[in-house]
C-alpha cells in the first residue's frame, strides 16, 4: 500500500487508513482499502466531514507527526490536516477547520477545532456522516471473489443520555463563545450512534459518540448516520470537538476506554516506541544507518498484536504489516525476532510461546494442520470463523516449523536462559517430528510441500503462484522440495542438537538430529547444485528435477550455512553481479530470465527482509565486503523514505530512476522490514 493515496495510523490489532482530509469513503478498489480496521473487519467504512452541506477543501493534506522518539516523518502518531470552504481569490475562506486524528488499540479519536474568520457572529452546520460496513479484509482484496452471508443482519440506534443527565458544552478558547443552542422540553438527547452487524454467532459493533453531543443524528437514506451540530461563533471566535469511534469487534477481549484525544493517544504511543528504542544505541558512525534502526524500531513498536501462550498468559508479538496482515504470521514474526535478537530478545520470548500455543496437534486436511506443525497465519474473521476461507489457523507452510526450532536455540544461546527451551521442549521435539515424518525429511530426504487448491499453492517465503519456476518462467509441478528450506532445516536440527546435548541432557537425542543435519547438507549439494550454472536450484520438483531459476533463495542458504565454503563463497559473490543486484538489493530473480519481471511479487522484485537474510549470509561465509555493499544499498532506500524500508521494491536498477521504484501492493509498514537496519547492524556494525 502506498501513502500515496492514504495516511495510515497504526497501533496495535487497529489501524486506519485515511484520505486527505482526513475522511473515509469506503470506495472499493485501488490497492488498498481506506477505513479504521480490528481483527480483519472493517469496523468505519465512511467518516465524512462537512460544513454547512459542502464538502471542505484541503489547504494541508494530512501528514503525521511523530510519536516520541520516532524518526522523522512517522506515520504512527496524530495525523493533521488544515481544511476550508471552497471559494475563490476575491472569497476569503469563512471559517479554517483543524482536523487531528489517532488511533489506539481499538478505536479512533479525532480532535476538531473550528475557527472562524469573520469579524462578525457566525452559525456553522458541521456534520459527520458515519457508517460501518463491517467487511471482512479478504473480500476487499483485488481478487475477484465473492462471499455468501446468508442471515446476515445489520443494525444502527441511536445512543441517548438521560433527559435529566449532564450535557457537555462546547470548549472553547479564552474569549471566544461557541455552545450548541438547546432548549425545550426535557426528552431523550442524542449523544451518538452505534452500528451493529450480526451473522449467527458472530456478532459486532461501532459506537460512535462526541464531546459535546451532536444536536441531531439523522437517516441519509444509505444506512449512513449524520451527527450534526450548530455552533455559533462569535467574531474570530473558535469551537473544539472531540469525537471518538470505538470498535467492538467479535471474540476480543474487553478494552480500557479509550483515550479522549488524539494527544493523549500519541502519549501511548510515545511510551510504546520509547520502551523499544531505548532498546539499542544507534551507530554514530553510519547516521543513515541509525536513522533506518529508529525508525524501524518505532514501526516494531506500532505492529504489536496481542496473543496468548500455552497456558494462557498474555502476550504481544510482531504483526507481518498492514494494511493486509496486521496478524500473526508464523514466518514473519519468528524471522522478525531473530532479527531483533540480540537487541529485542523479548519479542523472541513472546513468539515462541504463542506459536507453541497454536501448534498443531492433529490432522487438519482444509487447514494443512498436521501433527507438530507450527502455524502459518491466525485470522480472526468473520470469513475465517464460517471457515469460508481457510486462515483462521492456517498451516499452509513448509518454513514456519523449522524456523521456530532456529529461533527456540538461538534464542537459548544468546541470552542464556534455558527455562524457555525447558518449558517448551514438548513442542520443539514436536516440530522436529514433523520435520522427519509430515515434512518429509525422512521419506523424501527433504522438506516437501504440496499445492493447497483452497489456499496457498507454494508455502515457502516465496508463497505467490507462479513463484517457484523453471528460468524461463515454467512453474514447478508436484510436490515442491524449496531450497530455501532446506537451509532452515539443516539450521534446525543442528541448534536442537545443540539443545538437546546441553539443555535437554538427551544426547542420544543430539546425536540423532546432529547426523540427520550431516546428512542433509550432504545429500543436499548433490542434488541441488547445478555445476554448470555454479549456483544451487531454486527447488526440486515431483520428479526430483532442478527447478533452474537462479533465485536469491541461495542467500538464504548462507544464512543456514548450509553450502560448504567452496559453494558458499561462489554463491554471495554471484549475488553481487549486476543481474540480480540492483542497486537497491538482490533481486528475487537474477534479471535476464524469462521468468524475470521487475514489478513481480517474487519474481524480480527487491524484498529488504531476504537481503538481510542475505547480509547475515554474506558475514558468515566472510564475504564482508559484499555484505557491506548490500547494507549500503538498504540504507540507501531507506533513507529516500525517512529511513523506512517497505515489504517490497520494484527490481528495477538503481541508474533507472534516483529512488525506488515501489511494488504498487506492498505493505507500507512491515515487521521484517522494519527489524531488517538490525540485521544490517549484527552483520556489518554501524560504520
Amino acid at each position: 500500500m502506498s501513502d500515496r493515496h492514504h495516511q495510515l495510523l497504526v497501533h496495535g490489532a487497529t489501524f486506519a487508513a485515511v484520505g486527505a482530509g482526513g475522511d473515509i469513503r469506503g470506495v472499493p478498489g485501488g490497492t488498498a482499502p481506506d477505513g479504521l480496521f480490528v481483527r480483519d473487519a472493517r469496523h468505519l467504512s465512511r467518516w465524512q466531514l462537512t460544513v454547512d452541506g459542502a464538502v471542505p477543501e484541503v489547504l494541508t493534506p494530512v501528514t503525521a507527526s511523530a510519536a516520541g522518539t520516532s524518526a522523522p516523518g512517522t506515520d504512527t502518531g496524530v495525523a493533521r490536516c488544515v481544511l476550508v470552504p471552497r471559494g475563490g481569490r476575491q472569497e476569503p475562506p469563512a471559517y479554517t477547520l483543524f482536523r487531528e486524528q489517532a488511533v489506539v488499540d481499538g478505536a479512533l479519536v479525532e480532535a476538531l477545532r473550528i475557527t472562524s474568520n469573520r469579524p462578525v457572529p457566525t452559525t456553522l452546520r458541521l456534520a459527520v456522516t458515519a457508517d460501518a460496513d463491517f467487511t471482512d479484509q479478504f473480500e476487499l482484496r483485488s481478487d475477484h471473489r465473492t462471499y455468501a452471508k446468508t442471515g446476515a443482519v445489520r443494525s444502527r440506534r441511536v445512543l441517548t443520555a438521560d433527559a435529566d443527565g449532564p450535557r457537555a458544552e462546547i470548549r472553547t478558547r479564552p474569549g471566544t463563545s461557541g455552545r450548541a443552542p438547546h432548549g425545550g422540553p426535557a426528552q431523550p438527547r442524542p449523544e451518538g450512534v452505534e452500528f451493529g452487524y450480526r451473522r449467527g454467532d458472530w456478532i459486532a459493533r461501532t459506537s460512535v459518540t462526541s464531546e459535546p453531543a451532536p444536536d441531531a443524528v439523522e437517516e441519509t437514506g444509505t444506512g449512513a448516520r449524520r451527527l450534526v451540530w450548530t455552533l455559533e461563533l462569535d467574531a474570530h471566535g473558535s469551537a473544539d470537538m472531540a469525537l471518538t469511534v470505538t470498535a467492538g469487534p467479535h471474540g476480543a477481549p474487553p478494552r480500557p476506554a479509550p483515550p479522549r484525544s488524539p494527544g493523549a493517544a500519541l502519549a501511548q504511543l510515545t511510551e510504546a516506541e520509547r520502551e523499544f528504542t531505548s532498546a539499542v544505541t544507534p551507530p554514530t558512525g553510519w547516521p543513515e544507518l541509525a536513522a533506518a534502526c529508529t525508525r524501524g524500531l518505532a514501526d516494531l513498536a506500532s505492529l504489536q498484536v496481542p496473543a496468548r501462550g500455552p497456558d494462557g498468559e498474555e502476550l504481544s508479538v510482531p504483526a507481518a504489516g498492514v494494511p493486509w496482515f496486521l496478524t500473526l504470521l508464523g514466518r514473519d514474526a519468528l524471522l522478525t525476532s531473530l532479527f531483533a535478537l540480540p537487541y529485542l530478545p523479548r519479542l523472541a520470548a513472546a513468539t515462541l510461546p504463542a506459536l507453541a500455543a497454536t501448534q498443531a496437534t492433529e490432522h487438519t486436511e482444509g487447514r494443512v494442520a498436521q501433527p507438530g506443525k507450527i502455524v502459518h497465519e491466525v485470522r480472526h474473521g468473520e470469513l475465517a470463523h464460517f471457515g469460508q476461507v481457510p486462515f483462521g489457523r492456517y498451516y499452509g507452510s513448509v518454513d514456519a516449523t523449522p524456523l521456530f526450532l532456529v529461533l527456540l536455540g538461538a534464542y537459548t544461546e544468546q541470552t542464556g536462559d534455558t527455562a524457555l527451551a525447558r518449558r517448551l521442549q514438548p513442542h520443539a521435539r514436536a516440530a522436529v517430528g514433523w520435520m522427519l515424518d509430515h515434512g518429509g525429511l525422512t521419506s523424501r530426504g527433504y522438506l516437501v510441500y504440496r499445492a493447497d487448491e483452497g489456499g496457498l499453492a507454494n508455502q515457502n517465503w516465496k508463497d505467490s503462484p507462479g513463484a517457484i519456476c523453471d528460468a524461463d518462467g515454467t512453474r514447478a509441478l508436484g510436490p515442491v522440495m524449496a531450497a530455501g528450506a532446506q537451509g532452515y532445516a539443516y539450521d534446525a536440527l543442528r541448534r536442537t542438537a545443540w539443545l538437546a546435548r546441553t539443555v535437554w541432557d538427551d544426547e542420544v537425542y543430539a546425536a540423532l538430529l546432529a547426523q540427520t543435519a550431516a546428512d542433509l547438507r550432504d545429500r543436499f549439494q548433490r542434488d541441488f547444485w547445478m555445476p554448470a550454472r555454479s549456483f544451487p536450484a531454486l527447488a526440486l520438483d515431483g520428479n526430483g528435477g532442478q527447478v533452474d531459476a537462479l533465485a536469491s533463495d541461495a542467500g538464504h542458504l548462507l544464512w543456514s550455512g548450509l553450502l560448504d565454503k567452496e559453494y558458499g563463497e561462489a554463491v554471495g559473490r554471484r549475488l553481487l553481479e549486476p543481474d540480480f543486484f540492483s542497486g537497491w538489493g538482490v533481486r528475487t530473480i537474477a534479471a535476464g530470465q524469462g521468468a524475470y519481471h521487475p514489478l513481480s511479487y517474487h519474481r524480480g522484485s527487491v524484498w529488504p527482509h531476504d537481503n538481510a537474510l542475505i547480509t547475515l549470509g554474506l558475514a558468515r561465509y566472510g564475504l564482508h565486503d559484499e555484505a557491506r555493499t548490500v547494507a549500503h544499498a538498504l540504507v540507501d532506500a531507506a533513507t529516500t523514505a525517512a529511513g523506512r524500508l517497505p515489504e517490497v521494491l520494484a527490481g528495477y536498477e538503481r541508474e533507472a530512476y534516483p529512488a525506488p521504484v515501489p511494488y504498487p501492493h506492498a505493505c507500507v509498514r512491515e515487521s521484517r522490514s522494519a527489524a531488517a537496519p538490525l540485521a544490517l547492524l549484527t552483520a556489518v556494525g554501524g560504520a
